[in-house]
């Protein structure tokens, strides 16, 4: 064998190792995915009976949903939990169906539908949108795996939908054309703004269609207003211990953890790989699994949920639709930009903030600001313990305010009001290192 055919034999090899590697990620992924699937269905089968789940779902679907609106009180736990389940079953399905690979972003996706598929999403409000972006990727000529994930993400708008058919004084029929006919317009249109607003924080707010998203309900909301009907602010929110629910969801980050850490001991990877990832700013694009592997994101997903579940009991706060929806989607991001040294500070930033306010820190608003504010991971990742706390304030400050705009018909508030806080910020902590840089090399 000359050389040119040992090159050409080493090159085939590398491919199918690859090759190897992508199957094997995927595959573990998937898993992942219907693990979390069955944590959702387990507890249903101690708390609720079949009628009651399916009376649950019945509420929830004709729900207004728009935040905050805590389907453990709409449709029961059982109910809820099963609506969160199947949404992510069939967005899993989805993804398998379009042969698209497992990476750390889609993992994000499919743990935030869950998420929010306890507050605001159902199976009927959220796929008009879905059905909007398809259509959208028709026109454009564009695979629709390309845009799958602002399929999945602009289902944000899910309570416009729902608003629109459920929450204004008009014939149900008529309700349910205009509904459907708004949600694939919002969702025809995600895509293309989704794309630009990504400047306008420079990738320092990991929950960019949540920005998007902010933007389409503000303007849907305008026009609503402009012919007389206004959208009244919600706060249904589930009071009750849920111990069972507890117990699960810290078992669930438990395992995480350690059968992270279990792979990692026993593949190629390495534990320093995991520090590695720590040192990463979770600025976008960071999709951790493609890059530090699946062991070590796991480990880190685990991680983070014990973080913030932990938070959360902390401060005699309690698990309900929405703070379970805040947790899963801390877990999912932690395939994509979130770590335990990003996310913290915002997290401690939101808590000095709330002590300022009469409600404290275990109000549903500091809760969900604290959990969901660590969209802004990626700026104490990248200019410091610090400047992440003040993030994590000012976040605080915005975000129980900019709900108006949009009046809840967006689930992402925080990840509007995020936006809003990076452009903000970001030229600031960009100049002062720039000043602290000049400085030191006048000094040098």
């Amino acid at each position: 064998m000359n050389n040119l055919d040992k090159e050409l034999a080493l090159h085939q090899q590398d491919i199918e190792e690859q090759e190897l590697e992508k199957h094997r990620i995927n595959h573990r992924s998937y898993l992942l995915v219907y693990l979390l699937f069955f944590t959702l269905i387990i507890p249903t089968i101690i708390i609720a009976s079949p009628q009651e789940i399916f009376e649950g779902l019945y509420q929830i679907i004709i729900s207004p949903s728009n935040l905050t609106t805590d389907y453990f009180v709409v449709g029961g736990l059982g109910g809820s939990l099963v609506n969160s389940a199947l949404i992510l079953i069939i967005y899993t399905l989805m993804v398998r169906r379009l042969d698209v690979d497992m990476s750390g972003s889609i993992v994000a996706a499919l743990f935030l539908m869950a998420g929010f598929a306890l507050f605001g999403k159902n199976l009927y409000n959220s796929f008009p949108i879905t059905l909007g972006v398809y259509l959208n990727s028709k026109y454009t000529r564009q695979p629709f795996e390309k845009n799958l994930l602002p399929a999945m993400y602009a289902t944000a708008l899910g309570p416009l939908v729902s608003q629109i058919t459920f929450g204004l004084d008009i014939p149900l029929w008529l309700g349910v054309v205009l509904g459907i006919c708004v949600g694939v317009i919002v969702g025809f249109i995600a895509p293309p703004l989704a794309a630009n607003t990504l400047r306008f924080h420079a990738g320092f707010n990991l929950y960019n269609v949540g920005f998007t998203a902010g933007l389409i309900g503000m303007l849907a909301v305008a026009v609503l207003r402009m012919f007389g009907h206004e959208i009244p602010a919600v706060a249904i929110v589930f009071e009750n211990p849920t111990p069972v629910l507890n117990i699960v969801v810290m078992i669930s980050w438990a395992l995480f953890a350690v059968v992270g850490a279990i792979l990692i001991y026993r593949s190629k990877y390495s534990f320093s790989q995991f520090i590695e990832l720590t040192n990463n700013s979770g600025r976008l694009v960071a999709d951790f699994i493609n890059i530090y592997g699946f062991e070590v994101t796991l480990l880190n997903m685990g991680l983070m949920g014990l973080i913030s579940t932990t938070y959360v009991i902390l401060i005699n706060g309690n698990l309900t639709g929405p703070t379970l929806g805040g947790i899963l989607t801390v877990v999912g991001f932690s395939a994509f930009g979130k770590h335990v040294k990003n996310a913290p500070p915002i997290m401690l930033g939101v808590l000095i903030a709330s002590l300022f306010t009469g409600g404290g820190p275990g109000t549903n608003a500091a809760l969900l600001g604290a959990l969901f504010g660590t969209a802004l991971a990626p700026i104490s990742g990248h200019y410091g313990l610090i400047s992440g706390i003040v993030a994590g304030f000012f976040h605080y400050a915005m975000v129980v305010n900019v709900s108006y705009l949009h009046a809840g018909v967006n689930l992402y508030n925080n990840g509007f009001s995020a936006g809003f806080i990076a452009a903000i910020l970001v030229p600031i902590f960009d100049t002062i290192e720039e000043a602290r840089r000049s400085r030191q090399n006048e000094h040098e």
